[in-house]
């Protein structure tokens, strides 16, 4: 009986074992493909600004929704448990929560207000997309890892 009970402890420590390294590699991963996407888009949109692909409200649109989804994704992409792995992001995230929030409330802010302009034409798409741009810059110099 008590070898029973052992090892069934012993399963259910095992479960939750693996269960939270899924849980971690899940929420990077997740966040990892909303920066993915979020990157794709904002190089759609930097291709029609330097003219080499046309102009397309539709797609613009596009890209500023997937931004909107990562502003409104964003604070939840970052769960405690997904402080280590196969990660970029760097431990000042969960250290500054509140700096790392305005970062992102910053980019939701701007991807919402420049939304119209870039949609109208060419030079508006011209004028907004730095905007943006600079606010992934920003976030990515305080709270990625370089790349190596």
């Amino acid at each position: 009986m008590i070898h029973t009970a052992l090892a069934v402890a012993a399963v259910a420590l095992a479960a939750v074992g693996i269960t939270g390294a899924i849980a971690q590699q899940d929420a990077i991963k997740a966040r990892q493909d909303l920066m993915k996407r979020s990157g794709q888009q904002m190089g759609l949109v930097n291709r029609m600004a330097r003219g080499q692909e046309p102009f397309d409200p539709a797609k613009v649109n596009a890209a500023f929704d997937a931004w909107a989804d990562k502003a409104q994704k964003l604070p939840a992409a970052f769960p405690d448990n997904s402080r280590t792995g196969e990660t970029r992001a760097l431990a000042k995230i969960w250290q500054d929560r509140a700096g790392f929030s305005a970062e992102i409330a910053k980019f939701g802010k701007d991807v919402t207000e420049n939304r119209t302009k870039a949609t109208a034409d060419l030079d508006g798409l011209k004028a907004a997309v730095p905007v943006v741009l600079n606010d992934c810059n920003s976030c990515h110099e305080k709270y990625r890892r370089p790349q190596t």
